[in-house]
């Protein structure tokens, strides 16, 4: 999906590498496009006629495709090539981490499909359901892939994962300062170029933007047509998604009641379902992970006979304060850690993989090669000891420069300047993955 630069405002994201991109011959800048798309529309009708993509000026002598897509409104937008994610500098808006990096390349082609009209995703749960026609066996629950090497869908995390990938929120550089409103406007980006077991993700997902009260009588508009789309019409039974900002789990007569940020009106469900999320995903609830962290809940909901919205099933993810992923307490402190220190770098994501495919926590990316940072979080248990100590010497044989905490010791100094950082350092090759 395209990456433009982040929003202008004085309380979002500043702004990385300056972009400037190529349409039929003309160097136009990415920031202007975005704040008037209507007046490029013709120079990117040119662009996609004559020469069939954009061109990226991030590199001075090497030019990367981009691609030309436009949506239902006839609205342009360019995103990076497939596969040349990770070619463009670091900085660049269009930049994507490598695929040895992600949790992605462990799908099967049919589960992210990217084209020069977007990204269609097959999703693991059915959002529509015949009622008239009992599903044989047990259905996957929502959050479930099927298990393999190639994952032919993608389930609830692993959808969570892609759209916060792909909004480039998993990255965070120097002088950023992110918040709810950056974060949905990148999500929505993603959204609006883009499929959900072929219906548009514009209607089968909806991401609770950020309350203002200017806007509050638009966002209940949005969030009521949203409803309207689900529940029973005819023998089918329509379901959608939502995603925000958990603020609070609070139970009631018979289950939870949900609260989202910046949205009045909560999502209910079943305490069976709220203590199996809960035990799916413990380190979320953890105390420890400090009063700046928040959880970002995907859900998937139906809507009641009585109006209101029920939980199917839900992935969360926790974050810090700036919106970046972290697998436990201990990441959260590490990645406030890598900010206060100045440290640009991104936080790579599993999606649904098993828990042998195994990632660095974080990778900085102001050396070269990048350095890789491991939090060892769990102490006494051999098979995590095991894999720790496989991960160090693939790491010490590749030649990547690590730095590791184990957390029973003080944390480690991050600070910058030079090739080699303080801490223990090894070395490794670009896969993170253990063999």
């Amino acid at each position: 999906m395209d990456h433009p630069q982040k929003t202008p405002h004085g309380d979002g994201r500043g702004p990385r590498l300056p972009a400037r991109i190529q349409l039929a011959g003309r160097t136009v800048d990415l920031g202007a496009i975005r704040d008037n798309p209507v007046s490029y529309a013709r120079l990117f009708e040119r662009a996609r006629s004559e020469v069939g993509h954009a061109l990226c000026l991030c590199r001075p002598t090497w030019r990367l495709r981009l691609v030309i897509r436009a949506t239902r409104s006839g609205r342009y937008h360019v995103a990076g090539w497939p596969g040349e994610g990770d070619q463009h500098l670091a900085r660049c808006p269009f930049h994507k981490i490598a695929p040895s990096l992600t949790g992605r390349s462990g799908y099967a082609s049919e589960a992210i499909k990217e084209s020069g009209v977007g990204t269609s995703i097959r999703f693991a749960a059915p959002l529509r359901r015949q009622l008239e026609a009992p599903t044989p066996g047990r259905a996957p629950r929502a959050s479930e892939a099927p298990a393999g090497p190639s994952r032919r869908a993608v389930g609830l995390l692993g959808l969570l994962h892609w759209l916060w990938e792909e909004a480039r929120l998993t990255s965070w550089e120097p002088g950023e300062s992110v918040t709810w409103r950056d974060c949905h406007a990148g999500l929505e980006m993603q959204v609006d170029t883009c499929s959900i077991n072929g219906q548009p993700a514009a209607s089968a997902l909806h991401i609770v933007p950020p309350f203002r009260p200017e806007n509050a009588v638009r966002n209940e508009t949005e969030l009521a047509a949203f409803e309207e789309r689900l529940g029973r019409r005819g023998s089918s039974e329509y379901r959608g998604l939502i995603l925000g900002e958990a603020r609070a789990v609070e139970p009631t007569q018979f289950g939870v009641r949900i609260s989202l940020a910046h949205q009045r009106r909560p999502l209910f469900a079943s305490a069976a379902l709220a203590e199996r999320v809960r035990r799916s995903h413990p380190h979320v609830f953890s105390d420890a992970a400090g009063p700046s962290a928040r959880r970002i809940a995907l859900a998937l909901v139906d809507r009641h006979p009585k109006g209101y919205l029920t939980v199917s099933n839900m992935a969360l993810m926790l974050t810090n304060g700036s919106y970046i992923p972290a697998d436990s307490s201990y990441e959260v402190r590490m990645a406030d850690h890598l900010i206060a220190a100045r440290r640009p770098f991104t936080k790579p994501l599993r999606y649904d993989a098993a828990n042998e495919d195994v990632f660095p926590d974080f990778v900085l990316r102001d050396t070269d090669p990048a350095t890789y940072v491991e939090v060892y979080g769990v102490r006494g248990r051999e098979e995590y000891e095991r894999r720790k100590r496989v991960k160090q010497r693939y790491y010490r044989d590749h030649g990547i420069p690590v730095i590791e905490w184990d957390v029973a010791a003080e944390i480690p100094d991050v600070q910058s300047p030079g090739p080699r950082r303080s801490g223990s350092l090894r070395t490794a090759s670009a896969s993170p993955r253990t063999p």
